[in-house]
């Protein structure tokens, strides 16, 4: 695990968060200029970055790791799912639907990319892909009941097949089980656009936080909750790796990958059905915020056992 190069991408990444915030700040970017962002970074750089990472020749050994992964990642999201059944009962039904969402669909599509990438250079990104299948498949069903009721399950099968990121991993796939070479121009073409994904995610973030602002963020609801997605779910996804005797680079990956943020996609949908998108809006920036400093936490317990 490169310490060095996890240090250099979260002030990185911090720096352009803070980008985003000035821009909104002195108006020369709208609030309303986040979905073009979204949509520019769902529906073309991402896809471009995950397409190029399947680059790699496939083997047996990384073939035996898909199984490990999907196994962890979808114990993970089973947790995830107890948790958030459990844990908010208590809590406004309005802030409820949105921590229990939150605490299912982390912001592991987006930043996760980032870390996986930058810790673990092209093998890690690849292995992040496979990572979040099942989270990708919660996030449209078990995620969007959670503010529209039972969910349709022809809906969620077509929402989750017809999703980008989804397309662009079974090309992925497809093109490393073939062993498809592409051009040069082309793999160039798309490790440019690749790129650009984390700057904008970050430059999205930061416009969340200048419209919303700091003034209802600190509270108990919002510093719990970011306890539970930062520090107790990758404490148990560690402990069950290290009980399973889970290979040190997957376990690693998969418990940095679960220490992801709230998902950018809770204001999102607090806003499409009419929640509270103030609170969603605190939910997502705070622990964003919060987890500048303790992935490197993590990175650093990884790297010492």
């Amino acid at each position: 695990m490169n310490l060095d190069k996890l240090f250099q991408l979260q002030f990185m990444m911090f720096a352009e968060m803070c980008a985003g915030y000035l821009l909104c700040r002195f108006h020369i970017l709208k609030p309303s200029d986040r979905s073009v962002l979204s949509k520019a970074v769902i529906n073309l750089f991402l896809p471009a970055n995950i397409i190029n990472a399947f680059s790699l020749e496939l083997n047996s050994e990384i073939l035996e790791d898909f199984v490990q992964i999907l196994l962890v990642s979808s114990f993970i999201q089973i947790l995830c799912m107890v948790l958030a059944h459990v844990l908010y009962n208590r809590t406004d039904p309005e802030k409820k639907k949105i921590l229990q969402y939150s605490t299912v669909c982390s912001n592991a599509g987006f930043l996760g990319n980032a870390v996986a990438e930058g810790v673990y250079g092209q093998l890690g990104m690849l292995y992040g892909q496979i990572y979040l299948i099942p989270l990708r498949i919660v996030m449209f069903s078990a995620g969007v009941s959670y503010f529209q009721g039972a969910s349709d399950f022809k809906i969620a099968v077509r929402k989750i097949m017809t999703h980008p990121c989804i397309i662009a991993l079974i090309i992925g796939l497809f093109r490393m089980g073939l062993n498809v070479s592409l051009p040069e121009a082309v793999t160039a073409t798309l490790s440019s656009l690749g790129r650009c994904s984390t700057p904008l995610i970050m430059v999205f973030l930061g416009m969340i936080l200048a419209e919303y602002g700091f003034s209802t963020m600190l509270s108990r609801t919002n510093l719990l909750f970011a306890l539970v997605r930062l520090v107790l779910i990758p404490a148990a996804v560690f402990a069950v790796c290290l009980f399973f005797h889970i290979e040190p680079m997957i376990t690693g990956l998969s418990v940095l990958l679960c220490a992801m943020p709230a998902g950018t996609t809770s204001a999102v949908f607090a806003e499409q059905y009419h929640s509270d998108v103030r609170f969603a809006a605190d939910v997502v920036v705070l622990s964003t915020i919060l987890s500048i400093a303790v992935l490197p936490l993590w990175a650093w317990i990884l790297s010492t056992v």
